[in-house]
């Protein structure tokens, strides 16, 4: 597949806002580094003319960037040297380019693949700037393929957006494109996630650690993630996921339940559990060590006030499971969900801002050491928007991460899970062997 450039542009809000710094919490500042999706579209019947979606999508990002002020604004130390956003109105880029093949080509669409970087190419070029002043919070890249169909691609820094307010996000702009009103207006306001004065650190928080002076970047290009000690340096890593078909979900919630030590069990909670152990045992974890798996969760009901839906910022923190891995070898898939879910039900108020202090104090960020993310996207609901041009099939990952576990949706028509990783050839074998067990 080859991906050209038709053309590159900032876009900046039809009007002028009022300038400003936002405040970035300790949440938002623990990513401070870009997400690369992608978002497929089938072709019309009769496909518009490209430069009319083109038009289209620029003149509702400048109506959208009105209200999301932040997102065409830049990174900017204080004189404490904590970075906030600069709300300048510096704009966002977007790329448009055609691609030398139809849709179809490219396959299940719902599997991050390495073509897929084919639809970001035309961005990256503009995150090599040395000063974190020059390099935009967002770019979009609109690919237009033979068949009439459109990908969207967006390189994000997610200090700005967790995922809950991309989707909202890319609610609006769907909205905008079809000449409506935003349908959640945005509030970026994140002082609710304010560090208390003085700090108070009421918690072990196993889910963060403190980053050597090495580490302490404040600014990341895409797709930095860490990878386990036990993923040699150097190896390279096979992309594949494993589908858990529904039934075997219901039969592993079954499972847990005669037990009897649980009363409710989710299909998150099961297959969490099940990638846990069984990655953990994969990469070769000595039995002695202790296996720590993170999962984002939402916490905007947790927080008093609750946030509400309009909430533009990140609301999503690290819940955390961990244990020995010999004791993931020798408990059942039982004790793995109580751990998960241990690690959910610690997440109230009090824990949340205990966080935010240890940040404050430590200036750290998620867990490193013998950890790995699960983050599930088969609820995140996009799919659902009709925008000018056609209806978003799916969201997709660009490409997966060393240290990092997506689930995503089953095919169409296909109720079910698919657990997508990046492991050394060997571990991933070894991984689909062990997640097929009972």
């Amino acid at each position: 597949m080859e991906v050209v450039e038709v053309e590159t542009s900032v876009v900046v809000p039809a009007e002028p806002t009022k300038r400003g710094r936002l405040f970035l919490s300790n949440i938002d500042l623990t990513l401070v580094a870009y997400h690369e999706s992608v978002a497929f579209f089938l072709p019309k019947p009769v496909p518009d003319p490209f430069p009319e979606v083109e038009k289209t999508l620029k003149t509702a990002l400048t109506r959208l960037l009105v209200h999301y002020d932040f997102m065409a604004g830049r990174l900017a130390p204080t004189p404490a040297g904590v970075l906030e956003i600069d709300c300048n109105d510096a704009g966002v880029v977007v790329a448009t380019a055609t691609a030398s093949c139809s849709l179809e080509w490219l396959g299940e669409l719902m599997m991050p693949k390495p073509e897929y970087k084919e639809l970001v190419k035309h961005l990256v070029g503009h995150l090599n700037k040395k000063n974190m002043e020059d390099k935009p919070l967002l770019l979009l890249q609109l690919t237009r393929f033979q068949c009439g169909g459109h990908a969207l691609a967006c390189l994000c820094n997610h200090c700005t957006l967790d995922g809950i307010g991309i989707r909202t996000f890319c609610a609006n702009l769907a909205a905008c494109t079809l000449g409506k009103d935003l349908l959640v207006p945005p509030n970026p306001d994140r002082t609710i996630f304010k560090a208390r004065v003085p700090p108070k650190i009421s918690y072990p928080h196993h889910e963060y650690s403190k980053l050597s002076p090495q580490e302490l970047s404040p600014f990341s290009i895409p797709g930095e993630c860490h990878a386990d000690l036990f993923m040699h340096d150097g190896a390279i890593l096979t992309p594949s996921s494993v589908f858990i078909p529904q039934s075997k979900i219901d039969a592993m919630k079954s499972q847990v339940l005669a037990a009897g030590k649980l009363k409710k069990v989710t299909d998150f909670h099961v297959v969490a559990a099940k990638v846990w152990k069984e990655r953990s045992l994969a990469i070769g974890m000595p039995d002695d060590c202790t296996s720590t798996m993170l999962f984002p969760v939402d916490v905007r009901r947790h927080m008093s006030p609750k946030l509400g839906p309009g909430f533009a910022g990140n609301a999503l923190v690290p819940g955390f499971a961990c244990a020995t891995v010999l004791e993931l070898k020798s408990q059942g898939l039982s004790f793995c969900v109580e751990k998960v879910q241990e690690g959910l039900e610690r997440l109230d108020e009090e824990y949340i801002r205990s966080g935010i202090d240890w940040l404050e104090v430590n200036r750290g960020a998620p867990r490193v050491v013998d950890s790995f993310s699960v983050v599930a996207w088969t609820k995140i609901g996009f799919g659902e928007e009709d925008f000018w041009w056609g209806k978003a099939e799916c969201l997709v990952p660009v490409e997966l991460k060393p240290g990092l576990v997506m689930l995503l949706p089953g095919d169409e028509g296909s109720l079910g899970i698919n657990v997508c990783l990046a492991l050394p050839n060997e571990q991933m074998k070894a991984f689909c062997q062990l997640m097929v067990l009972e």
